[in-house]
């Protein structure tokens, strides 16, 4: 889960036979105990009644974001901040590939992905600036 900015806030890392509304109904009270402070959860139509009515129990609004009725590429803004977050952390070589045996240590290579962006971003320097030298 992320914020509006696209910076993370909560990690789980499943299996990938988990379906969404089951790991949605595991990372919702992390979330809520972390950051007491979210009330609303935007969520793709993935996302079941259960998993709103869990959110409900916990203060969380979970609100599906709707796929528009028209034809062709439409972007959705909500949606579009959760893809721009997994396409930065896919810059990470050992996130783009499964390397990892234990979902622990891809929940820690998810985090160190996203710290080593936010510094990026507080010093001002673009992932795509290389060294001079390389």
């Amino acid at each position: 889960m992320t914020d509006t900015l696209g910076l993370v806030l909560t990690v789980l890392v499943t299996a990938a036979s988990v379906h969404d509304s089951v790991g949605g109904k595991q990372a919702l009270p992390e979330l809520a105990a972390a950051y007491p402070s979210v009330t609303k959860v935007w969520a793709d139509g993935g996302y079941q009644t259960s998993v709103i009515q869990h959110g409900a129990g916990l203060g969380i609004d979970v609100e599906v974001v709707q796929r528009p009725r028209v034809k062709g590429f439409q972007p959705l803004p909500k949606r579009w901040v959760i893809e721009r977050t997994f396409g930065r952390l896919m810059q990470h070589r050992r996130l783009a590939r499964d390397y990892e045996a234990l979902p622990q240590r891809s929940r820690t290579m998810i985090h160190w992905a996203m710290a080593n962006k936010m510094s990026r971003e507080l010093t001002g320097e673009s992932a795509l600036r290389r060294c001079p030298m390389w």
